[in-house]
């Protein structure tokens, strides 16, 4: 708690603003991108944009893990337990909208839907439960994939299986520099990805695309920091990736954590909801390890999804090309309460933090 005080220092906050508005460029402006759920939480929740010039914009990225699952995906989930399996997932999962139900409503419908607070609490209840099919829907980024990995690795029962849905970060930020109209200038990369993959994968953005890469935490100063960071990068011309999360982060990582998710998954192109398909950016399990493998033990098909639900703006929202206030359901037609689509559902998702600020 002290250390978060630390960083949580008013008085600093303000001379680090002061900062950022000195350094700023008078006229050009300067467009950061995040892609932490938890950073857009921070960034909102204290009011960060308020402190900044009005030509220094903090836009958020595709850092929500379950707002990115394509409905697709969602679908199979729940074909699975309305055709008799039990699924099992994180809470935040629940609502996620497929292209006709979610798995609460599935749930609704008579299926064996269960929220676990890890992947080894599903494995424990498929050995409790033997007569029954578990499956264990795997969402998440790098930071909860090799948690998924180890419980394959250790040999899961045989009536347990994993619907894999984890995706890499750095190709979805390679994707977001490519995308011409979205003109970016600066990166701060999420810090709990970077524990497990450290520094190295994001050397391409400065030294490929000249953008400056600042790897931060999740206090308001953290991200104060980093955008002091980048805008000092920015003056000198001078593109680097810098670590402003030193008391996390190692430039190595996790190697422990890595090994295990190279051994357990290869690398494979995968369409992300809002980015459609981004190459060598999903992870799905090896052959060796394919009798765990749901979409092919159970020979999964689902066609014609819709990841986009009429009239709502996800899509845009996820890759930061439109404010949540700017899709015309938001805080209208699609609520928390009432959530229509993804960025609503999860505490991650934009929308859903965006709504959290508003005051009936």
């Amino acid at each position: 708690m002290i250390e978060e005080m630390r960083f949580r220092d008013a008085a600093l906050a303000k001379r680090v603003a002061e900062k950022i508005r000195k350094a700023a460029p008078s006229k050009d402006i300067v467009k950061i991108c995040h892609v932490c759920g938890t950073h857009e939480w921070t960034i909102t929740h204290y009011g960060i944009r308020s402190l900044l010039p009005e030509n220094v914009e903090v836009i958020a990225g595709p850092g929500c893990p379950v707002c990115i699952v394509p409905a697709s995906e969602i679908d199979e989930a729940i074909e699975l337990a309305l055709n008799g399996a039990t699924v099992t997932c994180f809470g935040d999962l629940l609502r996620v909208p497929g292209s006709r139900l979610s798995l609460l409503d599935a749930r609704a419908e008579g299926a064996d839907v269960r929220v676990v607070y890890s992947v080894a609490d599903a494995v424990k209840m498929a050995r409790r439960e033997p007569e029954k099919r578990f499956v264990f829907f795997a969402v998440g980024f790098e930071t909860t994939a090799p948690s998924t990995a180890v419980e394959i690795l250790k040999v899961p029962p045989e009536n347990m299986s994993f619907l894999i849905s984890h995706r890499l970060i750095p190709p979805a930020m390679k994707a977001l520099v490519e995308m011409e109209d979205l003109n970016l200038n600066g990166f701060i990369a999420p810090g709990h990805v970077s524990t497990i993959i450290g520094m190295k994968p994001y050397e391409v953005f400065p030294r490929d695309y000249g953008m400056p890469t600042i790897i931060a935490g999740f206090e308001p100063l953290d991200v104060l920091f980093a955008i002091y960071m980048i805008i000092k990068q920015l003056i000198k011309g001078k593109p680097q990736l810098e670590n402003e999360y030193v008391r996390a982060v190692l430039p190595e990582g996790n190697v422990r954590a890595q090994k295990l998710m190279r051994e357990a998954f290869k690398v494979e192109n995968g369409r992300w909801r809002g980015l459609q398909t981004i190459p060598k950016s999903v992870l799905t399990l090896r052959d060796k390890y394919k009798k765990y493998d749901s979409r092919r033990k159970y020979d999964l098909q689902v066609e014609c999804s819709v990841d986009v639900p009429p009239g709502c703006r996800c899509h845009l929202v996820i890759v930061g090309k439109i404010k949540p206030t700017e899709c015309p359901l938001f805080m209208k037609a699609c609520t928390p309460r009432r959530p229509i689509g993804p960025c609503m559902v999860s505490m991650e998702g934009t929308c859903r933090i965006w709504a959290g600020t508003i005051r009936p």
